[in-house]
């Protein structure tokens, strides 16, 4: 008898698949628990259909990634933030600071969990964070990290559209470390 699953079923395959199996088998085993559907010309072209419709989808999903990963690509981000003695950061720029300034200079959201730093960022310099689109798309963020004196003093050259923004953002990230070590 030929059936199509609609579970996996161990030992015969996965959803989607079209198997050949004894009519014992399918009748009283596969049949009754709902596994698989009797392959019929009805359910084959349905079938096929929605293995039509999965790979449009697929593609859409990857052209959208593929869209998102060039304009994060070509994202610079900058943050001011307070600086000590031996130019160590108080505090550091973490994930979850880098996906605010995204939403909030580029309009991008993106999940903190999605920026794969290995540990926060807490030095100055510029750096690459690699952000996770999907499975198949990453992209490098540029993350410039200055200290607060030199973006009160003009030195910090920012580039786009963004630069403005980039610095307010970069304050407000300072001033709430700032907060932060002042409660501790």
């Amino acid at each position: 008898m030929k059936v199509i699953l609609l579970h996996e079923v161990p030992g015969l395959g996965q959803p989607g698949d079209v198997k050949e199996v004894a009519n014992g088998y399918a009748r009283n085993y596969l049949l009754p628990r709902k596994l698989v559907a009797a392959a019929t010309a009805t359910a084959l072209a349905s079938l096929n259909e929605q293995v039509a419709s999965a790979k449009r989808r697929t593609a859409k999903l990857d052209a959208e990634h593929t869209s998102l990963v060039e304009k994060l690509s070509s994202v610079t981000l900058t943050f001011a933030v307070r600086v000590g003695q031996g130019e160590r950061l108080y505090g550091s720029v973490t994930t979850q600071d880098i996906a605010n300034a995204l939403r909030e200079q580029e309009g991008i959201t993106v999940d903190r969990r999605s920026i794969q730093l290995k540990e926060p960022l807490r030095a100055l310099g510029s750096f690459e964070a690699p952000v996770r689109v999907s499975a198949n798309h990453e992209a490098k963020v540029k993350v410039n990290i200055i200290s607060s004196e030199q973006a009160a003093a003009g030195v910090a050259t920012a580039t786009g559209p963004a630069a403005p923004a980039a610095a307010s953002a970069a304050t407000e990230t300072s001033d709430t470390e700032a907060t932060e070590e002042a409660q501790a």
